[in-house]
């Protein structure tokens, strides 16, 4: 399948599908409306994001429907691709448009919803939170505005975009005084904050740690900042495996165990690619509290 086609796929099956057909309950006590927990014997997922996303309480491992499927399979990226479309009930050939029964709830396509946000202003709620609560310059904020990678959400929030290697939405981190969580529907790959090819790239967990960081290092000409959104699917490999080849590779992960895990596997990407690495930690749990730190 060529990537409309997985594209596709992936709007129509749930994690919550995969889960069933392998033989996975819901458990309704502990559920909400947005966390549901499926168990097989010992085993848990929680199903996140509208049926796009997943996470193993009890390990590191999250992800998309793909990711999902790869590991209660054990089976490569392709072939989980192929039992997913399996699941939709389609071999999804090109131009194919499904019924709309079958769309997850919530999958109105990205770009319209990105398209129907607000521009990213200053003097709004959102620019509001990110200056004074989160003590972002307003001077690198204009430039993530012009860039559109930051959008106005609801409530005073902010949509950060994830783009893939040619500059496509693939989704966005929504983050406000009250609320954080990525767009449903949605698949994690890359924030990016300055030169597509710049030959340093520091890889955070959130798109306001990438900003933070830039902050503090007043912008480095040099440097591509980077967010994974916490998550680490498939896609999100690929894609700083894209931007670390020919680059120095740092990993400004979160200063705790989470971060020293997300540390270790761009560590082995730098491997992987041929590329320098650099470990790189805040003096404080993150990016953000270091420069609110400095701020104060």
């Amino acid at each position: 399948m060529d990537r409309q086609q997985i594209e596709l796929v992936r709007s129509m099956v749930s994690c919550a599908s995969v889960l069933v057909a392998a033989g996975f309950q819901l458990d309704q006590r502990e559920s909400s409306r947005q966390a549901l927990k499926f168990r097989r014997g010992g085993e848990i997922v929680i199903v996140t994001h509208d049926g796009a996303g997943w996470f193993d309480p009890l390990s590191d491992n999250k992800g998309d429907v793909f990711a999902l499927a790869g590991l209660l399979d054990r089976v490569p990226f392709n072939v989980s691709v192929e039992r997913v479309g399996g699941l939709a009930g389609v071999d999804c050939p090109p131009g194919f448009s499904p019924p709309r029964l079958w769309i997850r709830r919530g999958a109105r396509p990205l770009i319209e919803r990105w398209d129907g946000r607000p521009a990213f202003v200053l003097n709004s709620a959102a620019g509001r939170y990110l200056s004074n609560e989160r003590a972002l310059p307003p001077a690198l904020l204009k430039v993530a505005a012009r860039a559109d990678i930051v959008r106005q959400g609801p409530q005073g929030s902010t949509w950060f975009r994830h783009e893939d290697g040619d500059g496509g939405l693939t989704g966005w981190e929504e983050r406000g005084p009250k609320w954080r969580g990525f767009s449903s529907g949605g698949a994690k790959t890359l924030f990016r904050f300055g030169k597509p090819t710049s030959p340093r790239v520091c890889v955070t967990e959130a798109a306001i740690d990438a900003l933070s960081l830039a902050a503090i290092e007043r912008q480095r000409l040099d440097t591509l900042y980077a967010s994974t959104g916490g998550g680490w699917s498939p896609s999100t490999v690929e894609a700083i495996k894209a931007i670390a080849a020919g680059a120095m590779l740092l990993a400004a992960t979160d200063a705790d165990p989470q971060g020293e895990v997300y540390a270790d596997r761009l560590r082995h990407i730098a491997d992987c690619a041929g590329c320098d690495f650099i470990r790189l930690r805040p003096r404080a749990s993150d990016w953000n509290e270091e420069l609110t730190g400095k701020t104060e």
